[in-house]
């Protein structure tokens, strides 16, 4: 015995089915997208309150980064809170080697807190680390 509202024939149920689900997967669509969109404006709004912190401006700290590695150039640099400090993190490469060195300079006394030297299995280990 089928459960049918009365008038309704078994192809009227089905699409009734088909409309909710097409509305269910609408809204569900739609909130994963609006997260998503959250995510980047949060991830904007933290670089600009660490920006407003920082004393060392960005030029400053690649120079004080470069005086380490000496004829590196800067591959990728990023304003960002380590371990309660906010830093400026560069990963800088060496002519005539894969390897990276990844100096953390203190944003705010222009100090060196952190060098560290990545081979080529450890950059795509930490990439790897990064996106999940």
């Amino acid at each position: 015995m089928d459960c049918l509202a009365p008038g309704w024939t078994r192809f009227d149920k089905i699409k009734e089915i088909m409309k909710t689900k097409t509305i269910v997967c609408a809204v569900l669509s739609v909130a994963v997208l609006a997260g998503g969109l959250t995510a980047c404006v949060s991830e904007k709004d933290q670089e600009a309150r660490l920006q407003a912190q920082a004393k060392v401006s960005r030029g400053d700290a690649e120079k004080i980064a470069l005086a380490k590695v000496p004829n590196g150039t800067i591959k990728e640099g990023e304003l960002e809170k380590e371990k309660g400090k906010i830093i400026w993190s560069f990963d800088i490469a060496t002519p005539g080697t894969k390897d990276i060195t990844e100096v953390n300079v203190d944003a705010l006394s222009g100090e060196i807190v952190a060098v560290e030297h990545e081979n080529q299995s450890e950059q795509e280990s930490e990439k790897k680390k990064e996106k999940d």
